[in-house]
């Protein structure tokens, strides 16, 4: 266990979260940087021990100030709120005070995909932050996540009502990941950092097509729920549009086999034992 502590960024997201709870699980020390403190969220981690302090991806000195003393950090970044710009100044503000702090290890979490020149501009963004980190004298390790389990919830009320909308054909594969295997993996990479500097990791669970995925999950519900093909071309946001197509076409590129064989310590949840813990109740 580090001595000093671990620094999480946006620990009460969905990545943060699960980094957060791994490295609780392995007794790390944890520093948990929130926008609110006094949010329920957050004390609910003050209250297992986490240091809990506040500031935001954008803010250059709270990011200073988070991160004097830790260990490492893990970060991320987000387009999701306010574009790809804000993203890469998000990376930038998050470089920038680790190399001022002398940081001994950051573990950035990035997206798969990004090395293949996508077209992705979620992925672009992050392709430039990484490009910076590269260059850099940050000791670094970048993960990859491919898509997430967690992302079928947002279409929770139609998979209830039996459809699955998925612009995939009902054939093709899609690699994804389960957001506590996310954790378990960056948790070992921030307490072994020796063994991951300089490395690039792609990450993913399973690899369910959509017409397997929807049996699961009628598995999981005790009633049927059907794939619905929808053409990439309808899906309204530009951004999601043009991750589709690359979905559709060279698509992640994950060797999982020899992932899951690298590292067996970690869970690797299946698709089907996700959608059973996620939608058993909802029966």
């Amino acid at each position: 266990m580090a001595e000093e502590p671990i620094l999480v960024l946006a620990a009460t997201g969905g990545q943060g979260r699960a980094v957060t709870d791994a490295l609780l699980c392995r007794r790390a020390r944890v520093r948990a940087l929130v926008r609110d403190p006094d949010r329920r969220d957050a004390q609910e981690l003050a209250n297992r021990g986490v240091e809990v302090v506040a500031g935001s991806l954008s803010d250059r000195g709270s990011l200073v100030a988070a991160m004097r003393g830790a260990a490492g950090v893990f970060a991320l970044t987000t387009p999701f709120e306010s574009g790809v710009e804000a993203e890469v100044r998000q990376g930038r503000a998050i470089l920038s005070a680790a190399a001022e702090v002398r940081v001994p290890h950051l573990v950035f979490s990035s997206v798969a995909g990004a090395d293949q020149e996508s077209g992705v501009p979620h992925f672009d963004s992050k392709a430039r932050i990484e490009a910076e980190l590269v260059s850099g004298d940050v000791p670094f390790t970048i993960l990859g996540p491919t898509y997430f389990f967690d992302n079928a919830l947002g279409g929770a009320e139609r998979i209830l009502g039996g459809v699955l909308d998925l612009p995939l054909p009902a054939d093709r594969a899609l690699q994804q990941l389960a957001r506590p295997d996310l954790g378990a993996f960056a948790a070992e990479v921030l307490l072994q950092p020796g063994l991951y500097v300089g490395q690039r990791i792609e990450l993913a669970s399973d690899a369910p097509t959509p017409v397997q995925m929807a049996s699961a999950l009628s598995a999981a519900l005790g009633r049927e729920v059907l794939h619905r093909s929808v053409p990439p071309a309808a899906v309204g946001n530009p951004d999601m549009r043009a991750m589709w197509t690359f979905l559709n076409g060279p698509g992640y590129r994950v060797d999982i086999p020899t992932l899951h064989a690298s590292r067996p310590e970690v869970s690797w949840t299946s698709f089907a034992d996700w959608a059973h813990r996620t939608w058993a109740t909802a029966r």
